[in-house]
């Protein structure tokens, strides 16, 4: 029998990888999640409360995480529903200034798109899109660099959080096993929690 796993407790364990420069929406959440010692509060269940995106920002930010977690042998971003977690975030959990970044930071690149691409970033390729990232990340767009990371948390968060994340790209073990030292690296092939 699999013990039962959710985003909110996954939530939990996964923000540390961040450490002290883990996005304020995300820590707020987590922090909820720590505060409440059994009563855990909803993070992400139902629509957003208020509406985050344009239709144009939304299909950015689809495209977008579908690139930073794209499908692979296993499900991408998308059919882990990150887009639907990032709304749920920025709705919910999210100060106006943690907001800010994000939205310039997709018009930003839609802007980037529509200039260098002459397309819009969610009809670009994903060698295009994986460009625009990479000048997002590297500052070549003005608002770039404060958008990067904090995406980036937002769609890692909710891919390792959802359903999909859990049970296929993260093996659950109630008992991790034995420590062994010698254990050859290319052997480990998922990232396991307990």
């Amino acid at each position: 029998m699999t013990p039962h796993i959710d985003r909110r407790h996954a939530l939990a364990g996964i923000t540390a990888m961040f450490g002290s420069a883990l996005f304020a929406p995300i820590a707020r959440a987590a922090g909820a999640v720590e505060q409440a010692r059994g009563t855990i509060p909803v993070i992400s269940d139902g629509p957003p409360s208020v509406a985050i995106f344009t239709p144009t920002q939304r299909a950015t930010m689809v495209a977008l995480s579908e690139r930073v977690i794209p499908t692979t042998d296993t499900p991408g971003a998308i059919a882990a529903k990150v887009p639907e977690f990032i709304e749920k975030m920025l709705a919910d959990w999210a100060s106006p200034d943690d907001k800010t970044p994000i939205i310039a930071g997709l018009n930003a690149i839609e802007a980037r798109s529509q200039s260098v691409n002459k397309l819009s970033a969610a009809k670009a390729t994903p060698a295009q899109q994986d460009m625009l990232l990479t000048e997002a990340m590297e500052g070549v767009l003005p608002e770039g660099r404060a958008f990067f990371e904090p995406f980036r948390q937002l769609v890692i968060t909710g891919y390792y959080t959802s359903e999909i994340g859990i049970t296929q790209e993260r093996e659950y073990l109630p008992v991790p096993g034995e420590y062994n030292g010698a254990y050859p690296y290319s052997n480990v092939n998922k990232v396991y929690s307990a």
